[in-house]
């Protein structure tokens, strides 16, 4: 197989180093190696993106692999085609020279196949007495079996890539109508909120989307909206709770009246110490836990908190607390609020109210007053950490578009 040798192009083209290395990369194919031509075809065209090809760069690659007699490449046949310019042209829809020329050198760049030129640059083969080939020159299709399994792989990710595309948009055009129709609901209905600030969030979001968006795009986008639906729907059954407690207290006090007052002991209280009995702070309602959300939201909406982390980074929840215990040290916050803010809504949480302060460090006034008022706020369950970071996310989204 000629594909062995290294050959410098005719004429004007110019060698380089990349050149040397496909060759030779062409040259280490395995022994008996073989593939379907129009496999490798296709996973080239489903890697076009990624190779930098045109579509009619792939009409040119078509028709070279037309000029080829087998199904299969293998590693010991004769892979050099040598069709002219002119037949080139019909098998590739009519393409006028020059186009070919180019996408002919950019399948060259690509990588997909060798120029194997003659003295005077004419596409020939010579032949033995038995008609066999012995001698080829034009263009040798070895790079396509010797990047086989490459390009096998390129199509593949790009499979998976466009997968994930379509599930992102997907999830983002279920999370938005998700969001507009409880919008809708809430404002319709007359529920408690500043169901105009929402929307006004909302409209903000979707109008942030490109009209071509990238898989990025989309994540970013999907993770904000997601987080604007939690915080519309933990508003909601904040409400639908309270309104439940009020109903239930409505009742007990109705039950109280039309008891029996005749019986003084009933109107007793029992003691503490006996069996059954139980303390009074266990009468009142069970307490939410305040919502953890991810890490990545979090660093994305506090970026300023990884400098206080192990060596600069922070790649961990247990990095972020350590980080927050330096941060609460330079904010002046106590050991002992920072601790009840730890106890009340978890260590994660505080750690991350400790990054949204250091963001916000020039806006508060005394931070550990404030930490110690959103740890009595989550002990009531009237604390959600969703607006805080959609905030800062705004914040810099906004400062990434001033400074681009």
């Amino acid at each position: 197989m000629q594909s062995g040798n290294v050959t410098t192009p005719f004429g004007r083209r110019p060698m380089t180093l990349a050149l040397v290395r496909r060759q030779v990369a062409s040259a280490n194919i395995k022994t008996h190696k073989s593939v379907d031509k129009w496999r490798v075809f296709r996973d080239a065209c489903e890697a076009r993106e990624h190779l930098g090809l045109q579509d009619r760069t792939l009409t040119v690659l078509d028709a070279l692999l037309s000029f080829y007699p087998e199904t299969e490449l293998k590693q010991d046949g004769q892979l050099v085609v040598f069709p002219s310019n002119a037949q080139l042209s019909v098998r590739a829809h009519g393409i006028a020279s020059a186009t070919l020329r180019r996408h002919l050198a950019m399948l060259v760049d690509a990588g997909l196949i060798v120029r194997r030129d003659s003295a005077n640059g004419k596409r020939y083969a010579r032949k033995d007495r038995a008609g066999e080939i012995e001698d080829a020159y034009g263009f040798d299709l070895s790079p396509l079996l010797a990047r086989s399994e490459e390009l096998a792989e390129m199509a593949q990710a790009v499979a998976a890539e466009r997968a994930q595309f379509r599930r992102a948009k997907e999830a983002l055009t279920i999370c938005r109508r998700d969001v507009r129709k409880l919008i809708t609901a809430a404002m319709e209905e007359g529920a408690d909120g500043d169901w105009g600030r929402i929307e006004a969030i909302y409209i903000e979001l979707v109008g942030r989307i490109p009209r071509t968006p990238t898989i990025l795009d989309l994540t970013g986008l999907l993770d904000e909206m997601q987080l604007l639906r939690d915080e519309i729907v933990n508003l909601l059954e904040i409400q639908q709770k309270s309104e439940n407690t009020s109903a239930n207290d409505a009742h007990v006090e109705r039950h109280i009246q039309n008891s029996n007052t005749e019986s003084s002991n009933e109107l007793e209280p029992s003691s503490r110490k006996e069996p059954g009995a139980k303390s009074s702070h266990n009468l009142g309602p069970t307490r939410e836990p305040v919502k953890t959300f991810p890490l990545g939201m979090v660093l994305k909406a506090c970026p300023g908190v990884a400098d206080y982390g192990p060596g600069g980074a922070i790649a961990n929840w247990r990095d972020l607390m350590s980080a927050a215990v330096v941060v609460r040290s330079m904010l002046g916050v106590s050991p002992s609020a920072y601790q009840d803010a730890c106890e009340v809504m978890g260590p994660e949480n505080a750690a991350t109210i400790v990054a949204c302060m250091l963001e916000r460090a020039g806006q508060i006034n005394s931070a550990g007053g404030y930490l110690r008022d959103l740890t009595a706020k989550a002990g009531r369950g009237e604390f959600s950490l969703g607006p805080m970071l959609m905030a800062l996310l705004r914040a810099n989204d906004a400062g990434e578009r001033r400074a681009s």
